[in-house]
């Protein structure tokens, strides 16, 4: 019998604002480089634990309730707010941050086990949509805004240089996911049927 999808819990939302509050904290954690409008910046690792650890729902919740406050001017993304940012340069990669979490949370229950399988699946889910898929809507934003910004400059500027300090971070969230959801899975941590619901 196909279980019924969960209202919200509140467990669900207090977590989901805790990581809400991780984004916003990590976010201050940016190194602005000359050759480039994109920061070197922690939140998309703030996005891949929001993910994999609430599950595809709350995930989403989580990050889109900051994308949407950041919109209507509240300065939580790089201490920055409103439509200037989510319209500039690197509006794109903002965009995508809800969706990364929605697809990492989907993915992540699929991934069973605890050893190297688990660590490289993980691993892959994490590069897939907690950093390449943001590129895909940040770099062709990227040359919609910047004036004379070709498809090959917006890569070397917004894409490339940015490749392995994901990877990094991909390694680090790993690392703590995997234990972690072993011992807390998302349906214990925010409550509610989060994995039919994921697997829908």
């Amino acid at each position: 019998m196909q279980l019924k999808r969960s209202p919200l819990t509140v467990r669900g939302i207090t977590f989901s604002a805790m990581f809400a509050a991780l984004l916003v904290a990590l976010s201050f954690v940016n190194i602005h480089v000359g050759f480039s409008p994109v920061p070197i910046t922690m939140s998309n690792f703030a996005i891949m634990l929001a993910g994999a650890l609430l599950g595809a729902r709350y995930g989403f919740f989580s990050i889109a309730l900051v994308v949407g406050l950041t919109a209507v001017g509240l300065p939580l993304l790089h201490g920055r707010g409103g439509l200037d940012l989510i319209l500039g340069p690197t509006g794109g990669f903002i965009w995508a941050y809800p969706l990364a979490a929605l697809f990492i949370g989907w993915m992540i229950p699929r991934i069973k086990g605890k050893g190297a399988p688990a660590f490289i699946l993980t691993f892959g889910v994490l590069m897939l949509f907690g950093s390449l898929l943001l590129y895909v809507t940040g770099v062709p934003w990227m040359m919609h805004v910047v004036p004379n910004m070709t498809f090959a400059k917006a890569m070397a500027v917004g894409c490339y240089p940015f490749l392995i300090g994901d990877a990094l971070k991909a390694v680090v969230a790993t690392l703590i996911i995997v234990p972690v959801r072993h011992m807390y899975p998302a349906s214990r941590l925010v409550g509610g049927h989060t994995k039919a619901w994921a697997a829908r």
